[in-house]
């Protein structure tokens, strides 16, 4: 394996490359939150019904989570630029076909290309950030993007909302695809090659690779753990479209503004994860976290027989995203710190499991979320409490960022 640390003037001021670095990694936010006010619309555009829109959104997570195992090796072998590049032009080219979708059939399709095209930007982002940080700092790091990419989420549903109002589902993904192709130049303006071995591209060294990681029973419990808490929010996201509008009465325009106490739950948990995580150990954040999200879930279940109301989801749901914004920057730097000179298959099968854990959640919930919102609870509560038995059976001196 030949040595290619980048050097000093190669890489960016953080200043720098944190914001691109987010943007990046928003990638797979910005394609689900911007048209999630779309989604009711669709059902009557493409004369389908609620479970068949709902494959729109799981055949993207099945193409994000299924390309994680091309990207990593790919990126190890190949370096970070041009599958970061291949993988945004794929992204940006299959979003505009969306826009031109006239089934649902096409348009599933198309998401799941879209899927395979985003996918490059966190995985390579999580690569990119343990490539050129050490692991309490990567923590760090890692925690300050995921603030920067909750500010999507905060505007996309409002600003798909809008469009969805002022001009047509259609325009939602043109407007996705224009930040796809700014991202191209952006990332081959400023992005530096920051691999630092080049792995060979061969069914030996990949199996090699895939095998060493199966064999850390302490990356799994973090993967696992995090895959469990990710899923059951993306559960919600996945729903909470039907649920709000549908079953709420939430107006469309108005759907951003509850979502935006979602995010800022995101946001809480990750600022705490980018102040304490030089004076906290990892897993008793992501203990703190799973806490959190368990009773967030369980206020949700309780308050769901009471008066039917928005907030009764959206406030409850805010505190189990404010566990998220705890547990997924630590549970990351936790999982790709054993593997520098991997680093970006590591991260691969990290959002593999995540995505497709995601995914198949995100399907059951289209198939439960029929007239109860208990069913995408269920599930949600399954997740937390799944989440919350793997982080307390954890020894926090496995997980030490110190090396």
């Amino acid at each position: 394996m030949r040595r290619l640390m980048p050097t000093k003037t190669s890489v960016p001021a953080p200043s720098t490359l944190i914001p691109l670095l987010a943007g990046l990694v928003a990638l797979g936010p910005i394609s689900i939150d911007l048209y999630l006010p779309a989604l009711p619309t669709l059902v009557d555009v493409f004369g389908t019904n609620l479970s068949r829109v709902q494959l729109s959104m799981s055949s993207f997570l099945a193409g994000f989570a299924m390309f994680h195992l091309f990207c990593g090796p790919l990126a190890d072998s190949f370096g970070r630029r041009p599958i970061l590049l291949a993988g945004l032009a794929l992204f940006a080219l299959s979003t505009l076909a969306c826009a031109l979708a006239t089934t649902v059939d096409e348009l599933i399709l198309w998401r799941f290309l879209q899927g395979i095209g985003a996918c490059v930007g966190p995985t390579l982002g999580r690569a990119i950030a343990r490539d050129l940080f050490a692991p309490r700092e990567a923590a760090r790091v890692l925690a300050t993007i995921a603030m920067l990419i909750g500010i999507a989420p905060a505007i996309a549903p409002t600003l798909g909302g809008l469009i969805l109002v002022w001009t047509g589902w259609e325009t939602i993904f043109v407007v996705t695809a224009v930040g796809g192709m700014a991202l191209i130049f952006w990332t081959a303006r400023t992005l530096p090659e920051s691999v630092p071995f080049r792995q060979p591209f061969h069914p030996t060294t990949i199996l090699s690779n895939y095998r060493a990681l199966f064999a850390n029973a302490l990356y799994w419990r973090v993967v696992l753990a995090s895959a469990a808490l990710y899923s059951g929010m993306m559960s919600f996201v996945a729903g909470s479209s039907f649920v709000l509008i549908d079953m709420k009465g939430v107006k469309p325009e108005h759907f951003g503004p509850y979502f935006f106490f979602i995010v800022l739950g995101y946001i809480s948990g990750s600022f705490v994860t980018s102040r304490q995580a030089g004076r906290w150990s990892a897993v008793f954040l992501m203990r703190v976290g799973a806490a959190l999200s368990l009773l967030g879930i369980t206020a949700m279940f309780l308050l769901e027989f009471g008066p039917a109301a928005p907030l009764t989801l959206v406030l409850p749901m805010a505190l189990y995203s404010a566990g998220v914004g705890l547990v997924l920057p630590n549970a990351t730097a936790c999982a790709l710190r054993p593997f520098p000179n991997m680093a970006a298959t590591a991260s691969a099968m990290f959002g593999f499991v995540q995505m497709g854990l995601g995914a198949l959640a995100t399907a059951v919930v289209g198939v439960a979320l029929t007239t109860s919102v208990f069913g995408m609870i269920l599930i949600m509560l399954l997740l937390a409490a799944a989440c919350s038995f793997l982080v307390f059976r954890m020894n926090p001196a496995d997980f030490d960022y110190d090396y």
